[in-house]
């Protein structure tokens, strides 16, 4: 159904503006009418000579002036014999046509500019076996391949198309950059020789592709591939080894995408646009599976169940959060607020509900009893992210009262459960909705901030750990890799990056 919503959707709102705009429209009198029309005549005869002019007339005076002053041109001069007499020569200097380059090339090898061979070994690379033609050899000269902080040699297979002297290269397909390679022994080490941490090309790799900002991104569970969303309403899947190349665009959201999420298992991604609605994609085909629009105004967020059933709740401008399931159709529950709703999450055993928006307190949900059974108060801004700590007993959230705090969700926990505040990141008059996100072992926290830097705190002491620069933007939403001591954010510069913490 989602599908033919899809193809019927344009088609009926192009009928309504081509009625709006038949109904807004007058139609010409006679004089009006023979004054567009001459003018159209006369256009057509002024196009239509000049295109008669340059096709009879300026083509081939053209032609006939360049194969004059490209003709062949002769040189003349004297040739010494051996007796010392001297005869005049001419030569008449005409194209030569390369050879056809030989069926068999030697293998092209990509390397570090340490050394073509084995680490410790002075001994250079043999010679190739064999040679190509003068001119075709200039296309088949050693390249190499500067791959930052690691010494790396690979393997790729050069070889000429039939019929043609270009070169064609066997490489592998994306994302399978290092499948080839062989790692030298120093490969671990950094910049200085320092120890590498993580898996990482490089220390730091900067993504570049989407045309505005964006406002979302997201690791796999397995660590190995990145969602963004952005303003330009595109959602990006990233690698995150190799040369993190951008592999996959989702698209069909009719408006910005300001956040997604992945599901447990990492086969879908979930996604909400001011577009008022919520979509499921499948990661594997890239094809949108489910399209979720109930809400009427702009969905802000959207948080998936950890576990079994499928469950999704959305929080929105029409001050609802709503409940799906993702085997049904329509909404199976809606949590009716009096404020718009900008950040949702769910419980660690999703019977209860966190939402947060414009009233600047987070409400504690029953999904049993449809009812709010406990405020969480004490911010002074309207709540803009909110996330449950990977154990489940706590809840982060960001607001803009320039404070994060963290919840004290289990049973017994004291009447204020605002057990922790941090400070240090800023909101400014662009009012983004800046996330906030847990470490995977609960130790750290890490959220957006508007003046370009991304923060990291130590949970225990409260202090910043991290104050990263490099955006040239507000920051809009912080990411822990779940394995690595990898760090990921998107910006409204457009750019997404990683470090290795």
């Amino acid at each position: 159904m989602d599908a033919i919503d899809s193809v019927v959707d344009p088609l009926r709102e192009f009928a309504k503006d081509s009625v709006r705009l038949v109904k807004r429209c007058h139609k010409p009198d006679r004089k009006e009418f023979s004054k567009v029309a001459l003018r159209t005549a006369i256009g057509f005869v002024v196009m239509g000579f000049v295109g008669f002019f340059v096709k009879l007339i300026f083509i081939p005076i053209n032609n006939i002036i360049v194969g004059i002053s490209s003709g062949p041109k002769k040189k003349t001069g004297l040739i010494s014999r051996n007796d010392g007499s001297a005869q005049p020569f001419s030569l008449e200097a005409t194209r030569r046509i390369p050879p056809a380059a030989p069926p068999l090339l030697p293998r092209l090898l990509l390397s570090s500019p340490s050394s073509l061979s084995p680490a410790g070994s002075a001994n250079p690379p043999p010679p190739p076996v064999a040679r190509a033609p003068p001119r075709f050899a200039e296309q088949v000269l050693a390249a190499r391949l500067v791959l930052p902080s690691r010494n790396l040699t690979a393997n790729f297979k050069m070889f000429p198309p039939p019929g043609n002297n270009s070169l064609a290269l066997a490489a592998p397909r994306p994302g399978m950059e290092l499948a080839n390679i062989q790692q030298h022994p120093n490969q671990a080490l950094g910049p200085g020789g320092k120890q590498r941490t993580s898996s990482l090309e490089a220390p730091i790799m900067l993504l570049t592709g989407h045309q505005s900002a964006v406002y979302c991104m997201k690791f796999n569970p397995a660590g190995t591939v990145i969602a963004s969303g952005s303003h330009d309403k595109d959602i990006f899947l990233w690698y995150v080894h190799g040369d993190c190349k951008n592999y996959m665009v989702l698209r069909g959201h009719k408006n910005a995408v300001l956040d997604l999420q992945w599901t447990t298992d990492g086969t879908q991604v979930i996604s909400a646009s001011p577009d008022k609605t919520l979509r499921v994609w499948d990661v594997e085909t890239g094809k949108q599976v489910k399209k979720m629009a109930e809400h009427s105004s702009f969905v802000n967020s959207c948080c998936p169940a950890r576990k079994w059933p499928p469950l999704v709740v959305s929080g929105s401008d029409d001050g609802t959060a709503k409940l799906w399931d993702l085997r049904q159709r329509g909404a199976i529950q809606t949590l009716p607020d009096k404020y718009q709703i900008t950040a949702v999450s769910f419980s660690e055993a999703a019977d209860k509900v966190f939402t947060g928006g414009l009233d600047n307190d987070v409400k504690w949900w029953d999904l049993r009893k449809n009812e709010v059974t406990e405020y969480l108060k004490g911010h002074q801004d309207m709540i803009t992210g909110m996330q449950l700590s990977p154990d489940g007993s706590y809840l982060l959230t960001n607001a803009m009262d320039n404070e994060l705090k963290i919840w004290d969700l289990r049973p017994y926990a004291p009447e204020n459960r605002n057990i922790k505040t941090l400070t240090g990141h800023q909101h400014n008059f662009e009012k983004n909705l800046l996330k906030c996100s847990w470490s995977p072992d609960n130790r750290k926290v890490t959220a957006g901030s508007a003046d370009r830097m991304v923060y990291i705190w130590d949970t225990t002491s409260r202090r910043i750990l991290y104050k990263l620069p490099g955006h040239n933007g507000s920051v809009n939403e912080t990411a822990f890799h779940p394995t690595e001591p990898i760090i990921g954010s998107c910006g409204s510069d457009k750019q997404i990056y990683l470090g290795e913490l």
